[in-house]
């Protein structure tokens, strides 16, 4: 049947690892006019968003947030802690872990870089080594990405902290939870982080424009000792903000805090166990259909035991160039848009065409799930890639409980 009917037409749907789709009820809670920045509901809400922040991120301590995206909480993260000369450990496991080091070096810092590839968790033997052989404790902090949106690589943060303690390292472990917040199950304070970085458009839900720091006591005491911090990106008198302008040293992001409200409303009203649950289901049915897939074709998983991958997030290998030509026809026919294959491969080189993401975090339902990977199905059928048959039913099984 020759494909001359274009079936893109109604509502887009980005499968993307973020922005993620935008529940219509926090668009409607940001379509309003401006409020008050000053006095009345908007001060009392920001308050109440302060504290659920903490709620997500399971803290008791410090949540602050910042008019910017996630490099933005990289920076402020960097800002309030390490100082000109200061060393860090950065265990890399995709781009965004290479990303942060960049920035600190930006700052004036150093980062020893332990670059783990992109397909596979951290190691903790290899990062116990290096901390143990910093016997003059030059090491300032230990930077870790949660999940690496990049290669949906998830690595486990708990056990990081373990092998700081068996060390004897008093480094400060701070947290990326850009990807992860809302989706994988994350617990700074049980986990022992000092500082966590998150952002709002992933599992938050929300338009992109706001990024949040969490930050423990120990990490106050770090902060309090350094030589400088800029007026802007200092969290102090965000945390403990004499006049309410200070939480945002300026003018409050006074819509965004509208969608936030009723995203958190939302998580808390599901109940966060049961967002984590969601999203591991969800992702379980999208590793189904790509292993079956995968049998009689080029497509692989990118990250190869289930307990190192992101419930936000699926990276995928099909080989160049089927990972664009699939990315092209399923947007331009379907109105259904991929992730590329971000970092997978250098700038320019052909290889990059071999990769896409699935992002599956935020908004979606089971629904929507199965929708994305009958999509996903079409393109490889139009553009002939060769694939095992039977993957939606694999998916399905899945998403029934079976």
């Amino acid at each position: 049947m020759a494909n001359d009917v274009n079936l893109a037409q109604g509502r887009d749907y980005l499968a993307i690892p973020g922005p993620s789709v935008m529940p219509d009820a926090v668009l409607r809670a940001m379509h309003r006019a401006a409020p008050n920045i000053y006095a009345g509901p908007l001060v009392d809400m920001t308050h109440s968003i302060v504290a659920d922040l903490a709620r997500v991120a399971r803290t008791r301590h410090n949540a602050t947030i910042y008019i910017g995206n996630g490099h933005a909480a990289w920076e402020a993260a960097l800002a309030n802690t390490i100082a000109v000369g200061d060393r860090v450990l950065v265990p890399a496991t995709g781009s965004f872990g290479l990303g942060w080091a960049e920035m600190v070096e930006g700052l004036g810092g150093v980062a020893d870089i332990i670059d783990f590839g992109k397909s596979n968790p951290m190691e903790m033997g290899r990062i116990a080594e290096a901390l143990a052989a910093d016997k003059s404790h030059q090491i300032k902090a230990v930077l870790a990405v949660h999940v690496d949106t990049s290669s949906s690589v998830r690595n486990d943060i708990a056990a990081l902290r373990r092998v700081m303690n068996d060390v004897g390292h008093p480094a400060l472990l701070m947290a990326d939870c850009i990807a992860s917040l809302c989706c994988d199950e994350f617990e700074m304070d049980a986990w022992g982080v000092d500082v966590m970085v998150s952002a709002c458009q992933k599992g938050l839900m929300v338009p992109p424009g706001i990024s949040f720091v969490f930050f423990n006591d120990k990490a106050a005491q770090i902060r309090a000792t350094m030589p400088r911090v800029s007026r802007y990106w200092d969290w102090k008198p965000r945390a403990n903000p004499e006049l309410f302008p200070q939480h945002f040293c300026g003018t409050a992001p006074t819509h965004h805090l509208y969608g936030l409200r009723t995203a958190l409303d939302m998580i808390f009203e599901e109940g966060l166990e049961q967002v984590w649950a969601r999203h591991r289901r969800l992702a379980q049915a999208i590793w189904a259909a790509c292993d079956v897939w995968g049998q009689d074709g080029p497509l692989r998983l990118n990250v190869a035991d289930p307990k190192n991958r992101s419930h936000a997030v699926t990276a995928l290998q099909i080989g160049a160039p089927n990972g664009a030509a699939l990315q092209d026809w399923v947007r331009d026919n379907l109105g259904l848009t991929l992730g590329i294959g971000l970092g997978m491969a250098p700038p320019g080189d052909p290889a990059r065409d071999g990769f896409f993401r699935l992002g599956h975090m935020g908004h979606v339902n089971g629904q929507m799930v199965m929708a994305m990977l009958g999509g996903v199905q079409a393109g490889m059928i139009a553009q002939d890639i060769p694939h095992g048959r039977g993957a939606l039913d694999a998916a399905a099984a899945v998403i029934a409980g079976k």
